[in-house]
């Protein structure tokens, strides 16, 4: 099965945030290659701590 070319501008913003963090944290290959379903719970985790702490700090600055 071919997997689909995205681009980021195709997505969410919240889609966005999430790949922008796994990029930050070294993880997009390990995404781009096994989906979202090949990170660790403490990885998943951590993306949704930071993702959770942006959008507080962006309803914060607002």
């Amino acid at each position: 099965m071919a997997k689909e070319k995205f681009t980021l501008e195709a997505l969410t913003e919240e889609d966005r945030l999430k790949y922008e963090i796994a990029a930050e944290m070294g993880l997009i290959d390990k995404v781009k290659e096994g989906g979202w379903k090949s990170l660790t719970a403490k990885e998943s985790g951590k993306i949704g701590g930071i993702m959770a702490s942006r959008r507080k700090n962006k309803k914060k600055n607002n």
